[in-house]
């Protein structure tokens, strides 16, 4: 009797700004991968600035998929994405490369490496409808408040502004009596790959003061000329994609809702905010291993304690260049 061997796939997560980028062309350049972008906001073109994303000369000349792959009207979905991703490993596998995912999206990384079956409920437009004008009459904390009360888990993991996922979340419980939050639990904990996740933290205090630092480079770098051009093209900032972090501050001060200052403040308020929920959000997985790349950890060192971790989870099999890594 043979044992089907699973495809080795290489994860390396963490918070907003915690550094994963450097990190992940150094392993990529080490291990011949090629990096499979594991965040919900790069996919849209045009939105570079807001969502830190790593510009082609920064690449180094190392392939990346699953970005810049829709224009901001479109949607896009955590099935969508498990999808896409699954092909891109078959197709980077089939050319001897290793496929490695890299980001900071929970849900859609959990999905694609435990192969999540997601829930079968259809769209209800009338009850979405609902929803939608019931937040709009008595505000966004309203409606994240019905769906605390029906589903505490999800609300948990969800902003107040995430309306489309904070809607989706109701409608399930809507038409299938069961909660996201137990769909998500009952999941089978059993992945389709060979798995080795790496999971970079570091200080609050230390990665709160890299987020506002990352966020006024941001700012320098023209995020204020991106929002108002995406505005300009008439991407409304109903669109999911203006509803990010960034975009959404800061289209509200183009439109004279906000001053400037009070923007970044709560630009940065609300980043914080969403690096604590992404590390919650991480810590309930139990396969990942944890890396402090703190300021007093020096790269080479994180590096190598990188490279033992991946020795140790893919036993052998995957040749590794050291002279690539210096």
């Amino acid at each position: 009797m043979t044992t089907e061997v699973k495809p080795k796939l290489l994860v390396l997560l963490g918070p907003t700004a915690v550094g994963k980028t450097r990190l992940s062309l150094e392993l990529a350049a080490a291990y011949d991968a090629e990096i499979i972008s594991g965040d919900s906001m790069q996919v849209y073109r045009e939105m570079d600035i807001g969502t830190a994303k790593i510009t082609p000369e920064e690449m180094q000349g190392i392939p990346h998929h699953l970005m810049d792959i829709h224009d901001p009207q479109d949607s896009y979905s955590a099935a969508e994405f498990q999808d896409q991703a699954t092909k891109a490993i078959e197709d980077i596998r089939a050319r001897g490369k290793l496929p490695f995912i890299v980001g900071g999206t929970g849900l859609y990384i959990e999905s694609l490496c435990y192969g999540f079956r997601f829930s079968e409920a259809v769209a209800d437009e009338a009850f979405r409808k609902e929803q939608d004008e019931y937040a709009e009459e008595h505000g966004a904390l309203a409606l994240h408040a019905r769906l605390e009360a029906v589903d505490p888990i999800s609300a948990a993991r969800l902003h107040p502004n995430d309306r489309r996922r904070i809607i989706r979340a109701l409608e399930i419980h809507h038409q299938t009596d069961t909660t996201l939050s137990s769909s998500h639990a009952a999941q089978k904990k059993e992945s389709p790959y060979e798995l080795c996740i790496i999971g970079l933290t570091m200080d609050r205090k230390m990665l709160y003061k890299r987020i506002e630092d990352r966020i006024d480079q941001m700012l320098e770098d023209g995020l204020v000329d991106e929002v108002r051009t995406l505005l300009e093209r008439g991407y409304g900032r109903g669109l999911v994609s203006m509803q990010g972090l960034g975009y959404k501050e800061i289209a509200a001060y183009l439109e004279g809702e906000t001053t400037y200052e009070e923007a970044v403040t709560l630009l940065k308020r609300d980043t914080r905010r969403f690096a604590k929920r992404q590390l919650s959000w991480f810590r309930h997985m139990k396969e990942i291993e944890w890396i402090d790349v703190g300021e007093e950890q020096n790269f080479s060192g994180n590096f190598e304690k990188i490279r033992d971790i991946i020795a140790g989870k893919f036993l052998s099999g995957l040749e590794y260049t050291s002279e690539q890594s210096n």
